[in-house]
Order: structure tokens, then C-alpha cells, then sequence
């Protein structure tokens, strides 16, 4: 029979780095879950994306056990990966703080493409240009579908 499902707890931890430290300790520790237990499974699983930030979603059941699903980094840090720059802009309509070509922008939609609600990679390129004019990043050159 199927375990009851009590609650899920989503997080972004950096790969390989979970430790029980605030933000993991406090949000597994107020559903009852083993920290450690986490840290660890989470940090094995992760070795070979050591330091990228992934969101992970974390399904809680009845009995204090647990599974998770990591899913693939943020568009917003590929972005200012790929544009070499440390934040967005303040101000994304004025200032630009850098450029991507759009080259990157489909390395970084094929990326994300399971976690993106969209069935082709042009769409998916479309909704990553999209983040990046939002975040004060140019994308250089013509659009591939232009």
C-alpha cells in the first residue's frame, strides 16, 4: 500500500553543501524529518554539481520518511553564469549589466527543458530570453525563429 503523503518542503540548496544549518535544519526539522539523513543522500547525489544552486522538492510521509526530486538550477543563475555577472539590475528597462548570445540561451534552454512547461526548444529559448530581459541581460544577435 502507498504511503500517506503529509506535506512536501521546497528548498535551494547549493550541490554538495546541504549541512543542518538554517535554511535545511529549521524547515525538515519542524516536519520531523532526520537532517542528517537528508545532508547526506542530498550531498552524494549531488557531487558532480558541486556549488550550483538547485531547488529541490522534498515529499514528507506519514511515517517521517522522505524522498526528494532535484531539479535543475534556476534560469536566473545560468543567466548571470553565462553573462558573467553577479546580479541583476536594478532598473532592467535602463540599465544593462551585460549580454548573452543565442547560442547560450539554447544551451541553457535545453538545459532546463524538463523542468519547463513547453514542448519545444524555441519555446523554451523564448521563455529564458524572456528572464533575462526581465533581469537587465541583452540578448545579442537575431532570434533563431526570426
Amino acid at each position: 500500500m502507498a504511503k500517506e503523503i503529509t506535506g512536501y518542503v521546497k528548498l535551494q540548496v547549493k550541490g554538495g553543501q546541504a549541512n543542518p544549518s538554517p535554511p535545511i535544519g529549521p524547515a525538515l526539522g519542524s516536519k520531523g524529518l532526520n537532517i542528517m539523513e537528508f545532508c547526506k543522500q542530498f550531498n552524494a547525489r549531488t557531487q558532480d554539481k558541486m556549488g550550483q544552486v538547485l531547488p529541490v522538492l522534498i515529499t514528507v510521509f506519514s511515517d517521517k520518511s522522505f524522498e526528494f526530486v532535484i531539479k535543475t538550477p534556476p534560469a536566473p543563475v545560468l543567466l548571470m553564469d553565462a553573462a558573467k555577472v553577479k546580479g541583476g539590475s536594478a532598473s532592467p528597462n535602463r540599465d544593462k549589466i551585460g549580454s548573452v548570445s543565442w547560442e547560450q540561451i539554447r544551451q541553457i534552454a535545453e538545459t532546463k527543458m524538463p523542468d519547463l512547461n513547453c514542448f519545444t526548444v524555441e519555446s523554451a529559448m523564448s521563455m529564458v530570453a524572456g528572464t533575462a530581459r526581465s533581469m537587465g541581460i541583452t540578448v545579442t544577435g537575431k532570434a533563431p525563429w526570426a
